[in-house]
């Protein structure tokens, strides 16, 4: 019996195998125990891969078949953007396309080769797309190093000229197929030609032509190897790469710069004696405006554009797009009435004929914030933004001096300082318990708006410069804005902008509690809301509700005024002015300064104004004043 079950089992074994041949899949395998039951043949792995790979290869030619290449420009049309005052009505339009076409024998064969090493070496070899530049990108961008783009130029020109800029895996796919078929149907010149045509450059600048004159002031077949190889660096992202706009963006033009110059030789573009005479950066001309967005239009329309690329993340390039409806904060007659206030105070008070060296190339820079929620009313950014372009009212660069001496309190009296305490003549602080301080010892309350700097430079110190700052950016200031943590930084060496001490004594004036200013009450583009502007972030605890008020307190107008400020004074050596404060609901900060109008180092204020002037002290109280309706402080 035992030898007869012995003899049936290689019978099993055979009819199982006979089994398994005649199953499609034979998976579990049969006539296997264990783990090996569970692993694929080689056959069912090799035939899977090539089921995937045919219906792929299948799925592939029905997408190639089914996507045509549109119309061209179809998607390149573009419709203003109107920016609408508070009460709805119109304060600007902006949209006129700045694109002038040029023929590709107009483009200085330097800056097509500029070009083609940024974006795409393999340009005149790839068929349109590039798998190897997609890993490279990816592999150099992982590692932190310069790159080339991802996509070909090739891809790049068919996403300018044919679909939208949106990034979905639809808008890919197709980017693919027809870069495919454009490189069949068109010559690389065409290609090349159309790239540069329709490719961002910032500063409203579509095309090489308009990049030329936006950046240097000159037609494109005038720019020199350096120049075109800085415009060739903005295509990674003009509003990361336009040098005008901060050190850390002329950082990284420059470093680009000189990466695409270096990559123009190892590729054999350049040779190294040509690229030997370009070291210096060709720094562009500084930005203008539109003459359409004169006076103080295209200053609102930078701090509303500013607003929305923050909260909604769209792009410089998305609005440039045109076709939105830009609802804002800014009040029209608070405006007008800040405009009245700066001009008066300035023409009035300022005589460059009789005081030349001294009252010549002044400069105002306020803005008024509703402290309840940080809505930004009303902003003056200079004297015409198509002349001066620099937004003296969100800008950084013009220390606060004394204005920045609340900051230094708050913080003390978070740590449970007596505002009533003094320094007795060991430098020792003293609480209002200890004997009384004289006339030569001003209490901290005191010290805040009288001069005092000594006191408030040990106060810092004691307290903690780190605490200090970041109580000053707990309450609204940022922190890119604060100076070296150093033995002066209590006085205000910081640079913060207008807009943001108007919010920031917001936050004394609002028991504590910090907004964030805004500008933009609600976008919308098609008949939809973009961006979700209409809800806003509930007001944060900056400071406790008791510090505030003690603070507040401290800036209160001594003779009986409804207003509390903090100003620099006669103390302050520095090159600024200014007058910060709240009345009602609302805090408005003003700050006059002086500087060449193409910018440049602050210039000395000693003398401005003459004696009336008090060392340019004089005119943001002035200035606030006449703003804000009180009697003059």
């Amino acid at each position: 019996m035992s030898k007869n079950r012995h003899k049936l089992r290689p019978r099993r074994r055979r009819t199982e195998e006979a089994a398994a041949r005649k199953r499609f899949i034979d998976y579990p395998r049969q006539g296997r125990r264990g783990v090996r039951r569970w692993l694929p043949s080689w056959r069912l792995t090799g035939g899977t891969l090539l089921f995937c790979l045919g219906g792929a290869a299948g799925l592939f030619a029905c997408v190639y078949a089914s996507v045509d290449i549109p119309d061209e420009n179809a998607a390149a049309r573009q419709e203003a953007n109107t920016y609408y005052w508070s009460d709805g009505s119109r304060l600007a339009s902006v949209g006129e396309v700045n694109r002038t076409i040029v023929r590709l024998s107009d483009v200085p064969e330097s800056t097509q080769n500029a070009v083609i090493a940024a974006e795409n070496e393999s340009f005149y070899r790839d068929r349109g797309v590039s798998f190897k530049g997609i890993l490279r990108a990816f592999a150099s961008t992982a590692g932190g190093e310069e790159t080339q783009g991802g996509s070909t130029i090739t891809q790049q020109y068919v996403k300018n000229t044919y679909l939208s800029q949106e990034q979905t895996a639809t808008r890919k796919v197709k980017e693919f197929v027809i870069s495919l078929k454009v490189d069949r149907t068109k010559s690389k010149q065409e290609v090349l030609q159309g790239y540069l045509n329709t490719s961002w450059f910032g500063r409203g600048a579509y095309g090489i032509e308009a990049a030329a004159q936006a950046y240097y002031g000159v037609p494109a077949k005038k720019l020199d190897p350096s120049q075109g190889a800085m415009l060739a660096a903005l295509l990674k992202g003009a509003e990361l790469y336009d040098p005008s706009v901060s050190r850390s963006n002329h950082a990284r033009a420059e470093d680009r710069w000189k990466w695409i110059l270096d990559r123009e030789v190892r590729t054999g573009r350049m040779s190294q004696a040509e690229r030997d005479a370009y070291r210096t950066f060709p720094e562009p001309r500084r930005q203008s405006v539109s003459t359409g967005l004169g006076g103080q239009a295209g200053y609102l329309v930078d701090v509303a554009n500013k607003d929305i690329r923050q909260r909604a993340m769209l792009t410089e390039q998305d609005l440039a797009h045109g076709g939105y409806r830009i609802h804002t904060t800014f009040d029209k007659g608070r405006m007008e009435r800040l405009k009245k206030a700066v001009d008066g105070v300035l023409a009035k008070d300022t005589d460059p004929r009789k005081r030349p060296d001294s009252d010549t190339d002044v400069q105002a820079g306020a803005a008024s914030v509703r402290p309840s929620d940080g809505a930004v009313l009303a902003l003056y950014g200079g004297p015409d933004a198509t002349k001066h372009f620099a937004n003296n009212a969100d800008t950084s660069g013009v220390p606060a001096g004394s204005a920045f001496k609340p900051f230094v309190l708050a913080a003390a009296l978070q740590e449970g300082v007596d505002p009533a305490g003094y320094y007795d003549d060991n430098g020792k602080l003293r609480t209002a318990e200890d004997s009384g301080p004289d006339e030569n010892h001003p209490t901290l309350r005191q010290a805040l708006t009288s001069g005092g700097n000594a006191t408030y430079v040990r106060l810092g110190r004691e307290v903690g410069l780190k605490k200090v700052r970041d109580t000053a950016v707990r309450a609204g200031l940022l922190k890119s804005s604060m100076a070296e943590l150093e033995e002066a930084f209590p006085i205000g060496t910081s640079t913060p902008s207008a807009i943001r001490m108007a919010a920031a004594y917001g936050t004394f004036a609002n028991g504590g509690l910090q907004n964030d200013p805004y500008s933009v009450t609600k976008v919308v583009k098609d008949g939809a809301s973009v961006g979700g502007f209409e809800s806003r972030a509930k007001a944060r605890r900056a400071l406790d509700k008791d510090v505030a008020g003690e603070v507040a307190r401290a800036l209160r107008d001594p003779d009986g005024g409804s207003w509390s400020a903090g100003r620099t004074g006669d103390q302050d050596r520095l090159n600024s002015a200014w007058f910060t404060g709240w009345s009602g609901d609302l805090s408005t900060a003003v700050t006059v300064f002086r500087t060449k109008p193409e910018g440049g180092p602050l210039l000395p204020m000693a003398d401005l104004g003459g004696e009336e002037g008090r060392r340019g002290n004089a005119f943001p109280a002035r200035i606030w004043a006449d703003c804000m309706g009180t009697a003059r402080p």
